[in-house]
């Protein structure tokens, strides 16, 4: 008897289980096929579901249910709906909202707003009841009534937080353009320790590819100007309008704005030191050397003024040998310059790379070796110098003997640099040099191997160079027994350095003469254009490496050909769509070349990024 009591006891159990089981999927199911309906917006069938749902949870449904009502047009319903909804949830304030939503729905236009009010009015002072009121307002495009609402909260808490960021997404949202940037420099006024989260915001709400949009923007650039104007010792609205500036690449208007902070702030100069580097490395090298010359006429005693001193001599240099468009006066002037700034400060390890610099300007433009190799040998046996800048200037000097035909101390030279340094990257170009030397000396075996050994650098521009010339020694002496053509391909690369430009191009044809089947010809038609873009013969110079990238493009040469033709149009035809277009063609093709870092460089900056 007590074990079927058990059993009847035990089958209880499991009805009851049984029971919680089979209810469950059915309240499942009414919301499933309720949701449904709603996704569908067939809200007559949702409504008889939820009406159910929401008696039993109302703050599940709610919304759900609301909405039903509404869709449906049961406005009195949905009346007693929030205000029951209101009562069970008295802090809710969001709910008011939607109590004066479906008042404006029925025309009451009084009790509406009445209710909206009676919403801010009650506002707790907490983030989220704030949030969640300012964005029911949003939602139902009420956006005066949401910065009333962010208005009210910042009263509350003293001022303490003001809101500025989420009354600007409302002025935004409002499409109040000038009202949304004056509450971000309100934002900027309150704590300037705010400026990179106020030029970010304003950089996303004004956009980026409109041409007056992002910092293009007119209105902005007008406002800041006011409140400079309203309040010149404010200065960190005079700092935002210079960053403005530099982004739109207005560096004149950077360099007058930074000039008048300078003078109001006593600041010695450093503003324009900083401004005038960034001048330089966007190529602006005529607001560079007035950055630099304003520091100048603050006299010796000024701390920046030696740094400003050489660097206006680099930006001159830059200015006149990078463009490429220079005369012989240019040349002249920049000699004159660097004289004069070296003579002032001596010789010495400030002035060692402007001796440098110079050096190279006799050498490579004014076809004076004499004076540049005194002037290298000066640096060299300058006492204390650096050392690794003693090897660097034993390099310059080693190319120019180079030049002017002394090959074996050219070699000496590089020899010494080579062993004193055998592991540091100036040590390795000391050994690419020699190599490259015993290239132009017709040696080719022994330069090959050498180069083979460089594949190996530390430095990626000497491992792929060494490769390089290795893959076009090895092709020439390896397809072709006789060495005659690659002697006087040799041959012809160093005229070409040495700036005999003729001789060089005579014998470059002469290989094709001479020779029908030989496998320099990508070699050749690329020193051709070499020799052409010496010659300035842009024309010549740009069908070479044409050929050079459209018939032996897979060959030793092609990516450097690419880049030369993007060179060109960049500085020489200042061609900016021409050189942008090429410079991302060469991104394309030879993404693993060792010029895609400065040809992607070379397309932000033509494209107007800021190159800082």
């Amino acid at each position: 008897m007590k074990a079927a009591s058990n059993i009847f006891f035990l089958i209880i159990i499991l009805l009851g289980f049984g029971n919680t089981v089979f209810a469950q999927p059915t309240n499942n199911t009414n919301e499933q096929l309720a949701l449904q309906f709603y996704n569908n917006k067939e809200y007559d069938k949702a409504i008889l579901y939820y009406e159910k749902l929401y008696d039993k949870a109302p703050h599940n449904y709610y919304e759900y249910y609301l909405t039903c009502l509404v869709k449906t047009d049961d406005l009195k319903k949905a009346e007693k709906t929030v205000k029951r909804q209101i009562k069970l949830n008295p802090t809710e304030v969001y709910l008011y909202v939607d109590l004066g939503e479906i008042y404006k729905s029925q025309k009451e236009d009084k009790k509406s707003e009445e209710q909206y009010l009676k919403a801010i009015k009650e506002l707790p002072n907490d983030y989220t009841q704030i949030a969640t009121l300012a964005n029911a307002f949003k939602t139902v495009k009420l956006y005066d009534y949401a910065i009333q609402t962010f208005d009210k909260a910042a009263k509350m808490n003293s001022g303490l937080y003001p809101y500025y960021y989420e009354k600007a997404d409302i002025y935004k949202e409002k499409g109040d353009l000038k009202t949304m940037i004056n509450t971000y420099l309100d934002a900027l006024e309150y704590k300037e320790t705010e400026m990179v989260n106020v030029q970010n915001n304003l950089q996303n709400s004004l956009g980026y590819d409109d041409e007056k949009g992002g910092f293009g923007n007119p209105v902005l650039k007008q406002e800041l100007q006011k409140r400079i104007q309203a309040n010149p010792g404010k200065t960190i609205f005079s700092e935002f309008l210079i960053y403005i500036q530099m982004q739109q690449k207005d560096f004149e208007g950077a360099f007058t704005q930074s000039k008048a902070m300078d003078k109001r702030n006593k600041e010695d100069g450093y503003r324009l030191m900083e401004l005038g580097k960034i001048c330089a490395s966007n190529e602006a090298y005529d607001v560079a050397e007035k950055c630099y010359n304003y520091v100048l006429a603050k006299g010796k005693d000024n701390y920046n003024y030696n740094q400003a001193n050489i660097e206006s001599t680099n930006a001159l240099y830059d200015k006149i040998v990078k463009q490429r468009t220079y005369t012989s006066e240019d040349l002249k002037q920049l000699d004159e310059k660097l004289s004069t700034t070296i003579n002032e400060f001596g010789l010495n390890q400030l002035t060692l790379p402007l001796v440098r610099k110079q050096a190279n300007l006799h050498a490579y433009y004014l076809n004076d070796i004499l004076k540049a190799i005194d002037l290298l040998t000066q640096a060299v046996d300058l006492p204390g110098i650096d050392k690794f800048m003693q090897a660097e200037c034993k390099l310059d000097l080693g190319d120019v003997l180079l030049i002017s035909g002394n090959i074996w101390d050219a070699s000496l030279l590089y020899s010494q640099v080579e062993k004193a340094y055998k592991y540091d990257p100036v040590g390795q170009e000391a050994k690419f040099r020699n190599a490259k030397l015993s290239y132009y000396n017709g040696d080719f075996k022994w330069a090959k191997a050498q180069l083979d050994v460089l594949k190996g650098a530390t430095s990626k521009l000497i491992s792929n160079d060494a490769m390089d010339l290795s893959l076009l020694i090895g092709d020439a002496i390896n397809v072709d027994t006789n060495v005659v053509p690659l002697q006087m391909f040799s041959s012809a690369d160093l005229l070409i350095l040495q700036n005999k430009i003729e001789p060089a191009l005579a014998r470059l044809d002469s290989i094709n003469i001479l020779f029908d089947s030989h496998s320099l010809a990508d070699d050749i038609y690329y020193k051709k254009g070499i020799i052409f873009l010496k010659q300035n013969k842009l024309k010549e110079a740009i069908e070479s490496f044409q050929r050079v990238v459209d018939v032996y493009g897979e060959e030793i040469f092609g990516d450097d050909a690419l880049f030369k033709i993007a060179e060109i149009h960049q500085y020489n035809l200042n061609d900016t769509e021409k050189a942008k277009t090429t410079y991302q063609e060469m991104l394309t093709k030879y993404p693993a070349s060792v010029y895609t870092v400065e040809a992607r460089k070379r397309f932000r900056k033509l494209r107007g990024d800021l190159i800082n």
